[in-house]
């Protein structure tokens, strides 16, 4: 894959190498490739998992569909993950992208979505666009004056769970678009220095949502399925509602680390009226 970094193996990384990563993100093309992350065995797991549920599930909802619309059922969106199974736990905690996001972030992010996005044979792609919580970003007027890209609020990990090719959809992206802080001029447009995200399964790429890309068209004989997980500052709304959707045993099991993940960790909003006697977590604390 383009731009991939020093190999990874789970380990804390130095303080030299979280700054190369930081500056490539925010200086650089706005995105890199940690290689081969996750083991064969924890890629066999979750695969299964979302191969099941898409294979049951009813239609869920997605965005950027390009023009294709017969086509959108070759591509399946399973949410919510962390209701589905330990091992998606096991992945939100895995070093390097723990401290990564830290550094991006800030040490109390939280978690907008982990989902999965599986792009069966001959599925289309997508049009170019930005992520949450930029992807409206079109309606400047929705947005606070002078909005730009020199502190971040997203932080995209993609986790290859097949491996990305041309052939089968890897994903576009336009290096150095973060920098604009703007939608893309045409969407439906790819621009002539327009990279793909090709890499094994295994592999992590992690972007800064304001880069513009997209999914392309599966044109193999197989699925290309990768799981989608969007990082935040901690005062950013999720785009999954974590709290009403995670289930309460999945955020005891997982610990204070979860807990942080779904908003737990910050108090608020709050109903100050009845946050009495130092409560400083008012409902939350209540109903967790």
């Amino acid at each position: 894959m383009d731009g991939s970094m020093a190999p990874s193996n789970g380990t804390v990384p130095s303080a030299q190498q979280i700054q190369a990563w930081l500056d490539e993100l925010l200086h650089g093309k706005g995105y890199f490739t940690l290689p081969q992350v996750f083991t064969p065995e924890e890629i066999a797991e979750a695969r299964k998992i979302i191969m099941d549920e898409s294979d049951r599930g009813v239609d869920k909802v997605t965005h950027f569909q390009g023009h294709n619309k017969d086509k959108l059922h070759l591509q399946r969106r399973v949410w919510n993950l962390l209701n589905k199974g330990d091992i998606f736990v096991t992945m939100l905690k895995r070093e390097p992208i723990v401290s990564i996001v830290k550094a991006f972030l800030g040490d109390e992010f939280i978690l907008g979505s982990i989902a999965a996005n599986r792009l069966l044979p001959g599925g289309p792609g997508q049009e170019l666009h930005v992520d949450y919580p930029y992807w409206d970003i079109y309606k400047r007027s929705s947005f606070p004056t002078n909005i730009n890209p020199s502190f971040p609020l997203n932080l995209q990990a993609t986790i290859l769970l097949d491996d990305f090719t041309p052939e089968n959809g890897a994903t576009a992206i336009v290096p150095h678009t973060q920098k604009l802080g703007r939608y893309p001029d045409e969407p439906a447009k790819l621009p002539p220095e327009t990279e793909r995200m090709v890499g094994k399964a295994g592999d992590v790429a992690v972007f800064y949502g304001l880069c513009w890309h997209c999914a392309m068209p599966n044109n193999s004989q197989g699925d290309r399925t990768g799981l989608l997980i969007e990082y935040l500052p901690k005062f950013v709304k999720p785009l999954e509602d974590q709290l009403s959707g995670v289930r309460k045993e999945v955020i005891d099991k997982g610990g204070d680390f979860i807990r942080q993940l779904v908003g737990l960790a910050y108090p608020y909003p709050q109903l100050l009226d009845k946050a009495e006697g130092g409560n400083k977590e008012g409902y939350y604390s209540q109903k967790y």
